[in-house]
């Protein structure tokens, strides 16, 4: 008995010390810092021409042109642009992703990747190591036997574990650094939808095609992507062109490397709500956004504005994420903020909508981890096709969704929302 008692006092040490270890290691970090608040004074409307300039400023965005020659919003349709996109190339391919499963888009993927690398294509791919673990080895091999040069985005090294929870989320396709395919959609047939999450259609998602000055700006931020995992940049001419900047202007905003202090996400999407006058329409599949967030869509709904937010149901792929998305609720419902959950399938579309004039879209969530982890790419522009393109996505998604009672949300379920989602709450900055 005392042989067992010693061995648990021994138990009971190591674990004191090793979450002392752990405090102390986040203490120093800053992790228990308070996060920046965005207070700003005389913030100019999306109809002013200075707020391009004053959201470039304060999100640490890089200003650019160019114009938006596509768009999609079904994944068929998606899958097909990507294709025909990459059967068009003569010179290079550039693409970068997160998530990749086995499946027929993977395989339609790689056989459209592998014919153009024979054929004397240059093929470069970034993908992320735990957004692709499903993929076997060999699937990797094919394509470099195809002659396709493929880097792992920050694998897994003991030498900085922590380091692994860093992830690159972004979605992006350069075709001979002519035009870029941009948006958030994975290679995966789980948007197809997937029955066990109660998918009754194929998720939502976007993807536009955009041209001019921004493909030289996108092809730098995928270099950096490509040399961070290991890759030799090419910065020639033939990579980085010189286009006249007489197209609208567009911001891209790369969260590279983001912290709890600065995080270029949460500032493009904190900004954009404080200077909206008329609406605000927020799309995000995950949706946790931190105090300050909820408490500038309240006060953007008390000044007048039109504040939806378009989420997904629990019809998705993260359970335990949903209930703790729906217990944070109460605040935004009492605000007045409408709240609209998508029925059909998982919405993984990443939309912000700023009255009539600017609009933001790209890879990344109103949540933690997008916010705070991830290596990120959004744009933001007032070009008019994608500002018209995202308005009738909204109106339809928004036909096809529940909008959330307070009455209801009141009434939620006691072991999934009020135990579970609580738990859960307490991890979210990992969720």
């Amino acid at each position: 008995m005392s042989a067992l008692l010693t061995i648990l006092q021994w138990l009971f040490w190591i674990i004191l010390g090793l979450a002392i270890i752990i405090l102390i290691s986040l203490y120093i970090r800053g992790a228990f810092r308070q996060p920046v608040k965005y207070e700003v004074q005389n913030a100019p409307s999306p109809r002013d021409r200075r707020f391009p300039i004053a959201l470039a400023s304060i999100t640490n965005s890089l200003s650019s042109s160019g114009f938006a020659t596509d768009f999609w919003h079904e994944p068929d349709r998606i899958q097909q642009a990507r294709l025909d996109a990459i059967s068009s190339a003569e010179k290079t391919i550039h693409f970068e992703t997160f998530f990749m499963t086995p499946g027929k888009r993977a395989n339609d993927f790689a056989a459209a990747i592998a014919e153009r690398a024979a054929a004397g294509v240059k093929v470069k791919l970034v993908v992320d190591s735990y957004g692709t673990k499903k993929l076997p080895k060999r699937y990797w091999k094919r394509l470099e036997a195809a002659g396709v040069q493929v880097c792992f985005f920050n694998k897994f090294n003991w030498r900085a574990p922590a380091n692994y929870a860093g992830r690159t989320h972004r979605k992006l396709l350069i075709i001979d650094s002519k035009f870029v395919l941009i948006g958030g959609a994975g290679i995966s047939d789980f948007w197809d939808g997937v029955d066990k999450f109660g998918d009754t259609a194929p998720w939502l998602d976007v993807e536009m095609r955009l041209e001019g000055e921004i493909v030289g700006v996108l092809e730098g931020i995928f270099m950096q992507h490509w040399t961070y995992s290991g890759g030799v940049a090419n910065l020639g001419k033939e990579v980085i062109k010189d286009y006249p900047a007489d197209n609208p202007l567009i911001l891209v905003t790369p969260g590279t490397n983001p912290t709890y202090r600065a995080s270029p996400i949460k500032a493009l999407i904190q900004n954009s709500i404080i200077c909206a006058r008329s609406r605000v329409w927020l799309a995000s599949p995950y949706f946790l956004p931190d105090k300050n967030t909820r408490k500038l869509l309240i006060s953007a709904k008390k000044l007048g504005a039109d504040v939806r937010i378009l989420t997904t149901s629990d019809r998705c792929d993260k359970k335990f994420v949903y209930y703790a998305s729906y217990e944070e609720y109460g605040d935004l419902l009492k605000g007045g903020v409408e709240i609209y959950e998508y029925q059909p399938s998982m919405i993984h579309a990443k939309m912000l909508l700023i009255d009539d004039q600017w609009v933001r879209t790209g890879s990344a969530n109103c949540d933690p981890r997008s916010f705070f982890h991830n290596d990120e790419l959004d744009i933001s522009t007032a070009e008019p096709k994608l500002l018209h393109n995202i308005e009738q996505v909204f109106a339809e998604a928004f036909s096809k969704s529940k909008q959330v009672s307070l009455s209801e949300w009141r009434n939620r379920s006691f072991w999934k929302h009020r135990i579970i989602g609580r738990l859960v709450s307490f991890f979210q900055w990992q969720l």
